[in-house]
């Protein structure tokens, strides 16, 4: 038995909205992480005093996380089947910071068959992060591509006992 999640070409039309199901409160941990990981050395993400010279007065989370955590709040409801073709219109009108708690959504733009993958199409839609206040911290445009449920790959990765 295969236990298949996620949607499928089929299940996408212009103009479907979906919420994020879970939030996710993002802490000092995961920014310093993050940003050490990347090799950002901008320290206004890791450096408390430093980030106190600026305008925002403490640091900010590092915007590829905040972008990172809204699409991934959205997997289950997006892309969960298919694999990322674009990103464009990155928008980051107010700051995320350590502590809040961000949640996302999702507005499809437009579906459209594949032209060189026959079973397959192309989702656009436009994402964005919210923070528990109602604060947008982060809007972006992607693009991926996912299989109708009749060309899907089936996922049985469940191990079997012995």
């Amino acid at each position: 038995m295969t236990d298949q999640a996620g949607r499928f070409l089929e299940d996408f039309h212009a103009g479907d909205v979906y919420r994020s199901r879970l939030g996710r409160t993002v802490t000092q941990a995961d920014n310093i992480w993050f940003t050490l990981l990347t090799n950002n050395t901008n320290q206004i993400h890791f450096n408390e005093h430093y980030a106190a010279m600026f305008e925002f007065k403490k640091p900010l989370v590092n915007s590829g996380l905040t972008m990172a955590i809204v699409a991934g709040l959205m997997v289950a409801d997006t892309s969960e089947n298919g694999f990322a073709l674009g990103l464009d219109e990155l928008v980051l009108p107010n700051p995320l910071f350590e502590g809040d708690t961000l949640y996302a959504d999702t507005e499809v733009l437009e579906v459209r068959e594949s032209r060189s993958r026959p079973g397959w199409g192309i989702v656009k839609m436009r994402q964005r992060g919210i923070t528990a206040d109602g604060t947008i911290v982060l809007t972006m445009t992607r693009t991926f591509m996912v299989p109708s449920r009749a060309v899907a790959p089936q996922h049985d990765h469940f191990p079997a006992t012995r």
